[in-house]
């Protein structure tokens, strides 16, 4: 359940996890007479369900069941799928809902023979071969063009293990195992230990035993686990580091999962590793209590959760805290439940076309097969995107240690988290952490980010912020492309709000991390209305989309790290240009298309003179950002644009400036970059921007600082523009220049003043401190009020 909490941040309904136990099942009755009973248990469990669900009728009516006392609020929408079976079962639910009248139809039960085939699609493996691509791209090695070694938990015949042992042709699969066999193949030829494993996954059914034993490297071989004990080659004793020469299965499996592969793929039913504090009781699978392992024991350098409960999260805790690249299984595995949610909202729209005469039955289902590969590139877009947040969330993680006290302590507060069964630490222990260079783990931030996002979405689902005109093309932009002609009823999908709402909360959150709505919320004095509206504007205007994809497109090409700088830069713009948008929206009360029409032209302007517009400070540190991009893999027109962005985000305080003279954007800008060089803004800003240091509240009163320090050269700006009478001060450089010049030889006094305490500053040596910012900002402070 815990592992279907964080898999909810990426589908649209609150996922739980139920079951059904049929307690009459014959003794000794035979399979056929078994399964029956179990499909008569089955439905009377879902009956028992939708007797008490209510129903929407057909004028789009919501309906009470018969005979219920109705305590709650109105609710229609439930949806099921059986974890085992799912393709036979699926149909089954589907039926008995179509005997019901039940309005979802067969989108009741998602994966049935008119749905989407997870095994078919391999979307789960494929999902969680993503975040195993990323933990190996991040060590610097491309594992679908490298060879790469692996040991694993599954068969071929299984749908997780078996899809994903054929993602990459340069696997090198040394050992596995399931309930049945043990498999190992010391030295493995990748090419044609490729070919056999692909057809023992298209035989109808199989298990290690049906291996080839000619394609089976020196020394290996496939082993019954009911064997005493199994004999061990001197190959097998050399990939395993075993001395003996023979082990039971038990030791052997230990030894494997100890094993130095590169990858330890999980793919089967089990926990198999616990933290050395845990006992194998708290692991909760006796099956597996002789072959458990501890995290710190692991040797492998990747761990890829395709199956859920692989590891205890304690045990990955500890496998993270000591060097290892892991997430969690619900982010490894999420593509499963993420594509049968999308299926499922699909069947929704194509429900209110038949029931319009749009869509037949017929032509729905030739409609569904056409987009398959197009709802698979959606799901895997979001495990692409998750496990991006979590590196991006990881770069951060020590220096964000407060900030993540903070937030777990609002959840907490609010009744949103318990942190025991999270399995995420105390207060104490995360400040101990921090003081020592240590942040949260990535298993740890992988349920923060889950968190966040669930917590956003309750927020945005209940302001008015999807009702904005703006996010229909958002809503198009969820479904595939085959529907796109139905865009006009695409805007009545009952659950539109609620889709509108999982897409942004997840585009923020993944972008921006999971503090950030609440704490931009209490920065920028706004609500969460504000708060999407100035985010999408944001994004808008500066063409964040475009920026991340091309920085994406670098994967294999650029470092890691600065990718990683590349991505963090995008978004520390983004969040700039968000917290003034914000600001504005709520003000003004202003819709997403206000704000981009407002300052989306003068932003385009403003990018085109940038950097040349800028003070020369600033132009130097333009140009030492463009280096270093370059440096580490970027093109340079990338690099340059990155690099610009950040001066771009102060455009809405020089579009309000313009709009209250007669000034162009762009002489305003030029006059307001050279007030800044005149005064020392820009160099202040930049010791502020880079101070490091202090506790959560320090870096607070840093960034009112440099909120501060914006202000003033604003009010300077301002004071400068009504000073000049002619709107020609700005048109360039030399002309801005000179009109600051006159109006500060009108104020000789303060204005020498000022300089004098920031260039007295500067000249003592020894670094900024925050005391000195204040002080250099209080001298600002004084002549821009004078101003």
């Amino acid at each position: 359940m815990k592992a279907q909490q964080v898999k909810n941040a990426v589908i649209v309904p609150v996922g739980s996890k139920g079951g059904f136990y049929p307690k009459q099942l014959p003794r000794g009755g035979d399979r056929d007479a078994i399964q029956a009973e179990a499909i008569r248990a089955y439905k009377t469990f879902l009956s028992g369900l939708l007797d008490i669900t209510d129903n929407i009728d057909a004028d789009n009516r919501v309906v009470p069941p018969p005979s219920v006392v109705v305590h709650d609020g109105e609710d229609p929408y439930l949806v099921v799928a059986a974890d085992k079976g799912t393709a036979t079962f699926s149909d089954i639910a589907n039926g008995v809902a179509e005997d019901y009248g039940f309005w979802l139809g067969d989108a009741f039960a998602s994966g049935g023979s008119v749905g989407y085939d997870h095994k078919v699609m391999g979307i789960t493996a494929r999902g969680a071969w993503e975040a195993v691509k990323r933990h190996f791209r991040e060590m610097g090695k491309d594992i679908q063009t490298e060879p790469f070694t692996v040991v694993g938990v599954g068969d071929m015949s299984g749908d997780v293990f078996g899809n994903g042992m054929l993602l990459s042709k340069q696997t090198r699969l040394l050992a596995a195992f399931d309930h049945r066999h043990i498999f190992l193949d010391p030295n493995p030829d990748a090419a044609s230990s490729w070919e056999e494993r692909d057809r023992m996954f298209k035989l109808p059914r199989s298990s290690w035993d049906d291996y080839d034993r000619s394609k089976i490297s020196a020394g290996g071989g496939v082993f019954p686990r009911s064997l005493k004990s199994i004999p061990l080659s001197s190959e097998v004793r050399a990939m395993l580091e075993i001395k003996a020469e023979a082990v039971s299965p038990a030791e052997l499996i230990t030894a494997i999962l100890k094993s130095k592969a590169e990858l330890l793929y999980l793919g089967g039913i089990g926990t198999y590793v616990k933290a050395r504090g845990e006992s194998n009781a708290d692991a909760g699978d006796k099956a597996n209590d002789a072959v458990r392992v501890n995290g710190a024991d692991l040797r492998v350098k990747v761990v890829g959760e395709g199956a859920n409960l692989g590891l205890t999260q304690a045990g990955r805790i500890e496998f993270a805290a000591a060097g290892g690249h892991i997430n969690t299984d619900a982010i490894d595995n999420s593509a499963g439940v993420d594509s049968s949610d999308h299926e499922v909202n699909i069947k929704i729209l194509t429900g209110l076309l038949e029931r319009g005469g749009e869509l037949d039955r017929p032509s729905r289902n030739t409609l569904l097969a056409s987009m398959t590969d197009d709802v698979a590139q959606h799901v895997l877009e979001h495990n692409y995107d998750q496990t991006l947040a979590l590196t991006l969330l990881e770069s951060d993680a020590v220096s964000e240690v407060d900030s993540h006290v903070r937030y777990m302590v609002d959840l907490e507060t609010r009744g949103r988290l318990d942190r025991k069964v999270e399995g995420l630490p105390s207060n104490t222990t995360l400040l101990e952490r921090g003081a020592a260079g240590k942040g949260l783990t990535r298993p740890e931030l992988a349920v923060l980010l889950a968190y966040g996002k669930l917590d956003l979405f309750d927020d945005i689902v209940a302001s008015d912020a999807p009702d904005d005109p703006w996010f229909e093309k958002t809503l198009r932009g969820y479904f595939p492309k085959g529907l796109d002609r139905y865009a006009d009823p695409m805007q009545k999908h009952r659950l539109k709000r609620e889709i509108i709402a999982t897409v942004v909360g997840n585009q923020m959150v993944n972008m921006c991390g999971p503090t950030f709505p609440t704490r931009l919320r209490a920065a920028a004095g706004c609500d969460v209305d504000a708060l999407v509206t100035g985010f999408t504007a944001a994004r808008e205007i500066l063409g964040i989309d475009a920026l991340w994809d091309q920085v994406s497109a670098l994967d294999n090409h650029a470092s890691a790290a600065g990718q990683t700088g590349l991505y963090k830069a995008v978004a520390y713009a983004l969040r700039s240009l968000t917290f003034w948008l914000a600001r504005r929206a709520f003000r003004d009360k202003a819709s997403v298309r206000t704000l981009v029409e407002n300052y989306g032209p003068a932003v385009a302007e403003l990018r085109d003179l940038t950097p040349a517009a800028l003070s020369a400070f600033e132009q130097k540190v333009v140009a030492k950002r463009v280096k270093t991009y370059v440096a580490d893999g970027a093109p340079e027109a990338l690099a340059q644009a990155v690099a610009s962005l950040q001066p771009l985000t102060i455009a809405a305080d020089l579009v309000d400036l313009a709009n209250a003279s007669s000034w162009t954007v762009k002489d305003v800008a030029r006059l307001y970059h050279q007030t800044g060089a005149a005064f020392g803004f820009d160099r202040l800003r930049g010791a502020a921007g880079s101070f490091v240091g202090g506790d959560a509240f320090e870096r607070l009163a840093v960034r009112r600082l440099i909120e501060d320090l914006l202000s003033e050269q604003t009010a300077i700006t301002q004071a400068v523009l009504k000073f000049s009478a002619n709107a020609q001060a700005g048109e360039d450089e030399l002309s801005a220049k000179a009109a600051v010049t006159s109006w500060a030889a009108l104020r000789i006094d303060r204005v020498r003043a000022a300089k004098r305490t920031v260039e007295d500053i500067e000249n003592a040596g020894g670094g900024w401190t925050f005391a000195k910012l204040t002080i250099a900002n209080a001298a600002l402070r004084e002549l821009a009020s004078a101003a």
